[in-house]
């Protein structure tokens, strides 16, 4: 029973910081499932849908108040989902807003409009209902409830500004327990969906982080095999020998080092959806030139290309270790394009440059390697999915793009086939305390 009351003690603690994880701290996904095709789709079927039915209920099913002008509006905006600049980058904040209003629109808006304007009749009540459901599969849960309650609301008032005269808030009993079931079931399926996917997710990233951690066990075997050829080169030797045993040790050391960087990232990587929500002050120009500095370059010749731009200093508040770790992922992901580009590499062929935009504080990854295509754009933020043909975990520009979020800052990318990338990073700016 002292259990029993300690738990329920608890409780209010407990749903609370549910709450935060999964309303407030979890990633806004305005696009669902964001790929070139679904929009391509979402576009089609917006404009075909409202085509058929505009046919139906204006030929064959004559409704009250079916507009054409209005369907052929509604078509139009499948517009907004084929813009090539929509489809390249779903995950851009211009491209979300664009997504939400045109989704917004042309479904919570139209069809609560429609259904005053018929007052409730079957027709729309279905379709209302339908279009719920449709809504909250097209985006986050949190967006389509807000969507769906102000569309409701503007719907309405739409309608009382075009008829006669006030109708009022005209909603039968049987309408309004039908459609809140309809809103309830998406809200359910949507947040459920939502916490399945992130789940999932978690899962996948526990595991990958503890296999990383596991490594360094191994590692610490060749590491001490390298101590061994060290001390045997102090023995009475040949000179040559020992050179060789030598430069030996130092590969494995090195090897090792690299290693476990490789595994820091992996871990980091793993904290994809529970990132520490640190504060910090940071100077971005120390920041930038840290994270070159200790970057283990496989070659002298890569750490020569590395050029660093301080155009104006800047302070930002966040995780030092997260913004390095992405700035170790941007820099990784550069190199390796440097290097499948079969150009031989030259000096400032990856630039760092830390600088004011627009108010913001920008840190630009700019590389000449292999670049992308529009299709590689529109996915490279999502988990797993990775440009470097199996040599990549797929997880580095995810990790990145939720770091910068969770401080309200935000990552774009600019790129073309065969003529690199420019990664940007706007952060806001901090005129607070700065680091000492």
């Amino acid at each position: 029973m002292k259990l029993d009351r300690l738990w329920l003690h608890g409780a209010p603690g407990r749903w609370w910081r549910r709450f935060q994880e999964e309303v407030v701290h979890a990633p806004l996904e305005p696009i669902l499932h964001p790929s070139s095709f679904r929009l391509a789709l979402i576009g089609l079927f917006t404009l075909l849908g409202h085509l058929m039915f505009g046919i139906i209920w204006s030929v064959w099913l004559p409704q009250p108040y079916e507009n054409v002008a209005m369907r052929a509006l509604m078509g139009s905006l499948a517009v907004v989902y084929l813009v090539p600049a929509v489809r390249r980058d779903p995950s851009s904040p211009a491209s979300a807003w664009l997504f939400g209003m045109a989704t917004w629109l042309q479904l919570p808006w139209y069809f609560w409009w429609m259904y005053w304007m018929n007052d409730g009749n079957a027709v729309w009540l279905a379709s209302t209902a339908a279009m719920i459901l449709i809504y909250f599969h097209a985006t986050d849960w949190r967006l389509a409830t807000l969507g769906t309650l102000s569309g409701g609301l503007l719907g309405w008032v739409t309608a009382q500004l075009m008829l006669a005269g006030p109708a009022g808030w005209h909603m039968p009993h049987e309408h309004l327990v039908t459609l809140a079931f309809a809103f309830f079931m998406g809200l359910m399926l949507g947040f459920s969906s939502a916490n399945l996917r992130r789940t999932r997710l978690l899962n996948t990233l526990s595991t990958m982080g503890v296999m990383a951690h596991e490594l360094r066990t191994p590692l610490a075997t060749i590491d001490l095999m390298g101590d061994v050829l060290r001390t045997l080169a102090q023995h009475d030797l040949p000179e040559p020998k020992q050179r060789k045993l030598h430069d030996l040790a130092n590969r494995l050391h090195q090897l090792v080092r690299t290693m476990h960087r490789q595994i820091d990232t992996q871990i980091s990587n793993a904290q994809l959806q529970r990132l520490p929500h640190e504060q910090t002050p940071i100077m971005a120009a120390a920041l930038v030139q840290d994270a070159v500095a200790h970057y283990p370059y496989r070659s002298g010749r890569e750490r020569d290309c590395v050029q660093v731009v301080i155009q104006q200093d800047f302070c930002f508040r966040g995780s030092p270790q997260l913004f390095a770790q992405v700035l170790n992922n941007l820099i990784k992901n550069a190199l390796h394009s440097l290097v499948a580009s079969t150009k031989v590499i030259e000096a400032g062929d990856l630039r760092l440059t830390v600088g004011v935009h627009h108010g913001k504080g920008r840190i630009a990854v700019a590389d000449e390697g292999l670049g992308m295509g529009p299709e590689q754009l529109s996915r490279i933020f999502e988990p797993f999915y990775s440009t470097q043909a199996g040599a990549g975990s797929g997880l580095g520009l995810s990790f990145c793009r939720n770091v910068v979020e969770a401080v309200r800052g935000t990552i774009k990318v600019h790129s073309e086939s065969g003529r690199g990338a420019v990664f940007m990073i706007d952060l806001p700016l901090d005129s607070g305390d700065r680091p000492a």
